[in-house]
């Protein structure tokens, strides 16, 4: 007699990764979780209640959510056999997006896929979204593991996440304010974060016959550290500087620089009738974009539209606050500086110097 066992999905021992996970889950709740373990869908109330520091109270609560996943750089993390950080990018993607509407993260929720549980790899993935909401402020509300033997091959598996947050309705930021005049500051990156890795193994792997065991002189390290370092998350710097100006206008709009780096994702955010100048000497780009653009033998343009060039994150800001702002982000712990301004134009970047 067969049994669902047979067919590869082992239940039992799936149950027993995910009391783990449960425990893991346990240390990013704040007393907004409503404990629910093996529920169906988890419990988050916007008020604690207890008039603490947890107490947060929204005249006009506006819910934020977004969606993504890590794309193939979880090749590289199995190159490395180091599975511990992709969680980290996985949360991170998400809510560098959330933040840029000036929403709160408040709850994070996953999906994994593997052909067949391998209770070690998804532990270890799993310590890294615990450490990812941990930095963001956020619950590890839930998610799904899901067992698929015949879908992937063993021992590989499949990221996705999802972040909900919180906004005030009259303070969220949609660019509209954005004017002619206000000036971007920059968040430096951590590297490519987590896009264009189909491009960067094919030029790093295919194209230059390099190994992620290779130690790099321009890097200080190996290939696979530089690669695999995880996304940075910019929840508490853009927190920092947006809690001191509730209600003034300092911040105009933000925009998390991820799939086509500047050139596509600084455009969602300006208003019609505007445009945004870069100074590209007023930054170092780190030498693994320089790497990259050598091996590969990639034209500038092409470095420009794909890769974020060692800037994660821009704010537009009104002139007066430009330096205030640079200098609240600095003490949160970032690297910031001031790359450009807000022009005439017709919703693009214009690459100078």
């Amino acid at each position: 007699m067969g049994s669902y066992k047979d067919a590869g999905v082992d239940q039992a021992g799936k149950d027993a990764a995910v009391e783990q996970i449960l425990r893991l889950m346990k240390s990013t709740y704040d007393p907004r979780v409503i404990d629910n373990p093996w529920g169906f869908a988890g419990l988050f109330q916007l008020s604690s209640g207890d008039g603490k520091v947890f107490d947060h109270t929204y005249r006009k609560p506006t819910l934020v959510a977004c969606a993504d996943g890590v794309g193939t750089k979880i090749k590289v993390a199995h190159l490395c056999e180091k599975h511990d950080t992709v969680g980290i990018d996985l949360v991170a993607m998400n809510v560098n997006d959330l933040i840029c509407t000036g929403g709160e993260p408040l709850f994070f929720l996953d999906y994994i896929a593997m052909s067949k549980v391998d209770k070690p790899l998804l532990l270890e993935v799993v310590r890294g979204l615990v450490d990812g909401c941990k930095q963001a402020g956020c619950a590890l509300l839930g998610g799904e593991t899901a067992e698929m033997p015949g879908t992937l091959p063993q021992g590989e598996y499949e990221l996705a996440g999802f972040a909900v947050g919180v906004a005030e309705r009259d303070r969220v930021l949609d660019g509209s304010n954005v004017e002619e005049g206000d000036v971007v500051v920059a968040l430096a990156s951590s590297g490519f974060h987590s896009n264009g890795y189909s491009l960067v193994r094919k030029v790093c792997f295919e194209d230059a016959k390099r190994k992620v065991t290779d130690r790099v002189d321009e890097l200080g390290e190996t290939l696979g550290e530089a690669l695999l370092r995880p996304t940075r998350i910019y929840v508490n710097a853009v927190r920092a500087v947006l809690r001191p100006y509730r209600r003034r206008k300092a911040v105009k709009a933000m925009a998390n620089i991820t799939g086509g780096g500047m050139i596509e994702n600084i455009p969602r955010v300006l208003p019609k009738g505007t445009s945004v100048e870069i100074d590209t000497k007023s930054w170092e780009v780190p030498a693994i974009f320089r790497l990259v653009e050598s091996w590969g033998g990639l034209d500038r343009a092409e470095m420009w539209r794909v890769f974020n060039m060692g800037v994660g994150y821009v704010l537009v800001v009104a002139p007066y606050y430009a330096h205030a702002a640079v200098q609240r982000l600095e003490e949160a712990g970032e690297r910031a500086w001031v790359v450009g301004k807000v022009v005439k134009g017709k919703q693009e970047v214009l690459l100078r110097g």
